[in-house]
């Protein structure tokens, strides 16, 4: 469908942060095909009065569990190692694939709702995530969440390597790249360096991201050193894992000698700050970060340990816990805080046609509405999208040309059912 916006405000979030006011946008065969202040001399099948709200680029949640909010509230106020192996690990035991495809599910439903039009998750038998993001039509960058417990790894016994080729054969650039496959590695502390440097080499093969988790606790990080007498970073850079994109969720704990590395070898860092303080693991110097040059983007973490998937959440923190760390409310500006959220996403996902309205972009929009209550009056749009905008303020969601979220409806999902779905069937395995 061909759909014009008109009289909206468009942040473009290009070069010179250009905002066009009362403007239009066209959108063509899933593509951007005209901004504008003047109306397009052309005839669209639909025309969408944005009434002086704002439109944007969609948002980038560069790092998701997207199952986990079946485990919403399941185990609050734990840090993250009482958490994760005395609660989490012991609850997803429990989980069937249904689960799992209900899980993605309601996730999806929450980030469309809220704003975010493409994700990169992390998650055990993802290849039922991969289904559920071709059928609801978000777009992500997906991989498996592979662990190594062992002293010694096979590949051959390894079910997340049969999932990968298979998410490989099925998903890789599906649907005109709306899906990508990613390579997946938990974490250094779940794993052995033989298992690195297998799955490394996989994404050296077939020129693939590698996601990771990342010195997110003292913990881990410590324990690291004195096992290996390195870093996380050190040693993972060691078997071949920084020879690729990498995205590296948290990284709380990482040293100056890390963050320069991982600013000269491609690396974006994944900040999520709402999770990282429940849990209690600690705040990242996301400031220091952007001053080596390190490419720094957003994620919510999974819903268990957040509680939810809204991405102004974490857009807002970012922004006032580097002021409160450094004391100096100058440091990291609204636009910047925007950009993690947009531009810098889509480099982590090392895509270059999204994060920013622009002509030939991938259509992948929302609008918000700056008519409420909480955007009365509004002096900057930027540092009201910032300091004020929450996720329910988005009244629709476009991806690839597609609105899949308008005004209370879902187009492609039937939330209803889900939500009945979950609370019928998936609560009482989860309780048992």
């Amino acid at each position: 469908m061909n759909i014009l916006f008109k009289n909206v405000n468009i942040v473009t979030m290009n070069k010179e942060n250009s905002i066009i006011q009362n403007g239009f946008l066209a959108v063509e065969n899933g593509k951007i095909s005209y901004i504008g202040e003047k109306r397009p001399l052309l005839t669209f099948e639909r025309e969408i009065d944005g009434k002086n709200n704002v439109l944007m680029p969609g948002l980038i949640n560069c790092h998701t569990h997207i199952p986990m909010s079946i485990l919403r509230g399941y185990a609050d106020d734990y840090d993250l190692q009482e958490w994760l192996f005395n609660y989490i690990f012991k609850a997803e035991a429990k989980i069937d694939n249904k689960c799992i495809e209900l899980g993605a599910t309601l996730s999806i439903a929450e980030m469309l709702r809220t704003g975010t039009t493409s994700i990169t998750d992390m998650y055990f038998n993802e290849p039922i995530v991969a289904q559920v993001v071709a059928q609801t039509g978000i777009r992500g960058n997906l991989c498996n969440g592979s662990f190594c417990f062992e002293n010694t790894y096979d590949y051959t016994k390894d079910k997340n390597y049969y999932q990968f080729l298979e998410m490989i054969n099925k998903y890789h650039n599906f649907d005109n790249g709306r899906i990508k496959i990613d390579v997946g590695i938990h974490g250094e502390y779940t794993s052995i360096p033989e298992f690195w440097k297998f799955w490394a080499n996989q994404a050296i093969k077939n020129d693939l991201n590698i996601h990771l988790h990342l010195s997110e606790t003292s913990f881990e990080h410590e324990n690291c050193k004195k096992k290996y007498g390195k870093t996380p970073t050190e040693i993972l850079a060691e078997n071949n894992v920084f020879k690729v994109k990498t995205n590296l969720a948290h990284c709380v704990w990482l040293e100056k000698k890390d963050i320069k590395f991982i600013s000269e070898h491609n690396g974006s860092i994944c900040h999520n700050p709402v999770s990282n303080l429940k849990l209690a693991s600690g705040i990242a110097d996301i400031t220091s970060m952007l001053d080596s040059g390190a490419n720094i983007c957003l994620g919510t973490d999974g819903v268990a340990s957040n509680n939810t998937h809204d991405l102004f959440e974490e857009i807002k923190l970012a922004a006032i816990l580097a002021k409160g760390k450094h004391l100096n409310a100058k440091v990291i500006p609204a636009i910047e805080v925007l950009k993690m959220a947009t531009i810098n996403g889509a480099k982590a996902q090392n895509r270059s046609n999204l994060g920013q309205l622009i002509v030939g972009f991938e259509a992948d929009l929302i609008l918000i509405d700056f008519n409420n209550i909480s955007h009365t009056p509004t002096y900057d749009i930027i540092s009201s999208l910032v300091y004020n905008t929450i996720g329910r303020d988005v009244l629709l969601t476009m991806v690839q040309g597609k609105i899949l979220y308008e005004n209370g409806k879902f187009s492609t999902i039937n939330i209803n059912n889900i939500q009945k779905e979950i609370n019928d069937y998936v609560l009482p395995i989860i309780n048992s």
